[in-house]
């Protein structure tokens, strides 16, 4: 599912709101929003952008995690690519 950058969650529609704010996060970094090895937006700035649940967001990190579009280091925040060879 390709999502507009700039697009707003839609609360009332089929796809769950952690997935439309990873596919938006996707689409930013591949605009060039945030570059490689650069932190993205915090949470913080998530919840209060998109006006998601924290935990809401956290999953959508968590997916791009997993996918190995982001990796996150605790306390300093989520970056996009893969983390730096020595780094969890």
């Amino acid at each position: 599912m390709a999502m507009d950058p700039d697009a707003e969650i839609d609360h009332e529609g089929p796809v769950t709101p952690y997935r439309q704010l990873a596919e938006i996060l996707r689409a930013r970094i591949a605009r060039g929003d945030w570059a490689e090895g650069r932190p993205i937006a915090s949470e913080t700035r998530l919840v209060q952008e998109y006006g998601l649940a924290r935990t809401t967001v956290r999953r959508a990190i968590a997916v791009l995690v997993e996918e190995g579009v982001v990796w996150t280091v605790q306390g300093r925040g989520t970056y996009v690519g893969q983390p730096p060879a020595g780094n969890p």
